[in-house]
């Protein structure tokens, strides 16, 4: 495998760089004076971002776009053998990496490398743990899957030896990473497009704590299913975390305000380590937050720092982000796609202040629809209305032979009012007589779900 050597800046071209992970590796780079061009299908504001900065960005991808200098070539997991530029490499022999194993090196250079993991919650608990150690003065260096506002985007370089990450399980590209403080937040079968089955997801997971040090930690969740079979035969030291069962941290005297914004008191190993109020609504962000603490706690993070930075979060977008509000009418995006993250994030809006809750779902992957056509029909149902657009093919094709329609017909058995439009523009034309002061519209999916709300609000 190449490698880099970060103190002596070479030309890196990625393809895909406009992905949130992509563009916040290309950024560290930059920074570190190398010499950057990458490729993408759209403009958007990472792109944007990195081209204001210095970086030669294409739109299309194209064989010539590889530059006539070019010492590596950065990939994702979307880029296939048969993508105009990987041939192009290929046939020049140029070096490559995929973005996991660019971001594992990166790592490396990292005393302190704290990698978040799980199937639900890494954007949001890596975000927590961002603002905590900013608030404690680490100074860290970022890598985030989402829009972070403190750090005004994905990606923050720090000049201390702590470095904090998502750590996504696809294709195990998790494990080309080297932490030394990992957090494993749950364990559900998901990307069965790639593992198959939830023991392939398991053992992926299992081989990621793994990858910890004696002298790091683990942080793991007592709620997922049997646990122990992860931390068995670690030599690092194991924290547990949980808000419903057994652990050593733990909460109580759980209440949520007006708007679901979640207090409690944190107990560790049984005796209280303080009270926290935040600012992100939802039980399931208490579960977060539950999380982060445990991991500065691994750090020897003070309680006041904790609180302080958890205090400051008020999330990251899409995630339950309000975007807007127009004629009474409330417009809430949310990045969930899997059933879970539906089932939590619809029990936080029938907490929010509301007449009537719409909910506009883009469901993403064919793999992923087939797979939990159930499990969407009761977690959707939670809506007082449903409305699905088409699928978001992401980097499938329909060989399996759903569609919407069939979440549709199961969501509207159970009595729950359900359509299928297969457009956004489609939709918000739907909606538009139908919605009244004091109605909640919740647009969710890993898509452009988000373009609803968009559509009205812009609305004269």
């Amino acid at each position: 495998m190449f490698q880099i050597d970060f103190d002596h800046p070479i030309s890196i071209h990625f393809i895909g760089i406009g992905g949130i992970s992509m563009s916040g590796l290309a950024e560290v780079v930059l920074d570190r004076g190398f010499t950057v061009s990458g490729s993408d299908n759209q403009q958007s504001e990472f792109t944007s971002r990195l081209a204001s900065r210095g970086a030669t960005v294409f739109y299309g991808q194209r064989p010539e776009n590889i530059p006539e200098k070019c010492d590596l070539v950065v990939y994702t997991a979307a880029i296939h053998a048969d993508n105009p530029e990987f041939a192009e490499v290929v046939r020049r022999g140029i070096p490559m990496l995929t973005r996991a194993e660019m971001l594992g090196q990166l790592m490396k250079n990292y005393s302190t490398a704290i990698a978040v993991s799980g199937t639900h919650g890494k954007t949001t608990t890596t975000s927590m743990v961002s603002h905590i150690l900013m608030s404690a003065g680490c100074d860290p260096t970022i890598s985030v899957g989402g829009v972070l506002p403190a750090i005004g985007g994905n990606i923050r370089v720090g000049s201390s030896g702590t470095f904090i990450a998502e750590a996504c399980e696809y294709t195990d590209s998790f494990l080309s990473l080297y932490p030394t403080i990992g957090l494993i937040l749950t364990v559900e079968a998901d990307h069965l497009d790639y593992f198959k089955t939830l023991e392939n997801v398991r053992r992926s997971f299992k081989k990621f704590a793994a990858l910890l040090p004696e002298n790091g930690a683990l942080i793991i969740n007592t709620a997922i299913d049997e646990y122990e079979y992860f931390t068995e035969d670690l030599k690092c030291p194991v924290i547990t975390y949980s808000i419903d069962h057994p652990a050593d941290v733990t909460a109580e005297n759980i209440e949520f305000d007006q708007l679901a914004n979640g207090s409690f008191t944190c107990l560790y190993k049984g005796k209280p380590f303080g009270s926290f109020k935040l600012n992100v609504p939802g039980r399931h962000n208490v579960d977060n937050a539950l999380a982060a603490i445990a991991a500065c706690i691994a750090l020897d993070i003070p309680y006041e720092s904790i609180n302080r930075g958890l205090s400051e979060f008020h999330g990251t977008d899409r995630r339950f982000q309000i975007i807007g509000k127009k004629g009474g009418v409330t417009f809430i995006d949310d990045y969930a796609h899997h059933p879970t993250e539906i089932r939590a994030c619809l029990t936080t809006a029938q907490n929010y202040p509301h007449k009537k809750l719409w909910c506009v779902f883009q469901p993403h992957t064919y793999t992923r629809t087939a797979a939990f056509l159930d499990d969407f029909e009761s977690a959707l149902s939670l809506a007082d209305e449903v409305i699905l657009s088409d699928i978001y093919a992401a980097r499938e094709s329909n060989t399996i032979g759903v569609t919407s329609s069939d979440i549709v017909r199961r969501i509207s058995e159970m009595g729950t009012a359900a359509s299928y439009i297969q457009d956004f523009p489609s939709i918000a034309e739907y909606l538009r007589p139908r919605l009244e002061d004091g109605d909640l519209v919740l647009t969710m999916g890993a898509g452009f779900a988000y373009k609803v709300g968009e559509i009205l609000l812009e609305d004269n």
